[in-house]
């Protein structure tokens, strides 16, 4: 009898380990989003940050602790992005799993490309820089595969037994962006040097991968509302530059934007930034299809 019942605890554990999906936490959606990607039904995937706020500035709510807690994998941006809210959470969730020495803490940004890292002193009259370079990657789907080569490779590290499926998939993830890639360069072709302006330096990977050129910032300085000396000396400059749009991420203040669009005559467009940015933006695909289905709509009406 002990020996049956023995083995019934054990297939009973075998069974649970079997069918225990590691626990995901994600900092921003565009992560989430990949990670569900790879990790399919492996894999419970929970975001912090949502599409609609601003990744710099998150409120650290209790309930984040809880769910840090229960983590088996936390995946960060790094370059700095989370800050200013991340690791008071991580701190206080006293979750050896997700510490920033252990292999369940994942910092996608070691292993991209960063643009516009400084090369001189930096001090905080320059206001929000940040010194590791411009975090705001994921906006070049190119860098999308990083991403998911980075989650395999962690999930595989954490659950090897499924390590052939999280590779697969990222295969399959690769295989879709790769053919939206041509599809998107190819939609955004005819545009290439098109001048825009931006509130904030979000979109500088997106105008790189795409063609566009950033002309300016309704931002004065990284992090610094502007005054409304500054948006008059940026009018006349935008204007001879031939600024055709105006970007502006969903949670930013619109008066600005709307009063500087009207006045270089350029067109304002709300572009989501991160996924769930509008009820359009599901996943890390949509994000890309609205936001070029956008821009390319706008400058189609333009001429």
């Amino acid at each position: 009898m002990k020996i049956k019942l023995f083995l019934i605890i054990m297939t009973l554990v075998a069974t649970t380990t079997a069918h225990a999906r590691l626990n995901v936490v994600a900092s921003l959606p565009d992560f989430g989003s990949i990670a569900e990607e790879v990790g399919g039904d492996k894999v419970k995937v929970t975001t912090i940050c949502r599409g609609t706020e601003d990744a710099h500035f998150v409120d650290a709510r209790p309930s984040f602790v809880r769910v840090l807690n229960q983590a088996d994998v936390l995946v960060e941006g790094g370059a700095e992005l989370e800050i200013g809210w991340l690791p008071p959470l991580v701190g206080s969730a006293r979750n050896g799993k997700i510490l920033s020495d252990a292999p369940g803490h994942v910092v996608l940004s070691r292993k991209i490309r960063l643009l516009e890292v400084p090369t001189g002193p930096i001090d905080r009259s320059m206001g929000d820089v940040h010194p590791l370079g411009n975090p705001h990657y994921w906006l070049d789907p190119e860098n999308g595969k990083i991403i998911a080569d980075e989650l395999a490779e962690a999930f595989s590290r954490l659950d090897s037994a499924n390590a052939a499926y999280y590779r697969a998939n990222e295969q399959k993830f690769n295989e879709r962006l790769d053919k939206k890639i041509v599809e998107w360069k190819k939609l955004m072709e005819p545009y290439r040097g098109t001048k825009v302006a931006t509130y904030h330096k979000s979109f500088e990977y997106f105008a790189e991968r795409f063609g566009l050129v950033i002309a300016g910032q309704i931002e004065p300085k990284p992090g610094i509302e502007p005054s409304p000396s500054y948006i008059n000396s940026l009018v006349p400059r935008l204007k001879n530059e031939g600024v055709k749009l105006v970007l502006v991420e969903p949670f930013r203040p619109h008066k600005t934007p709307e009063y500087l669009a009207k006045a270089i005559g350029a067109k304002l467009l709300v572009m989501p930034e991160k996924v769930g940015g509008n009820e359009k933006v599901k996943d890390y695909f949509s994000l890309f299809d609205y936001d070029v289905d956008q821009i390319v709509t706008a400058l189609k009406q333009a001429k």
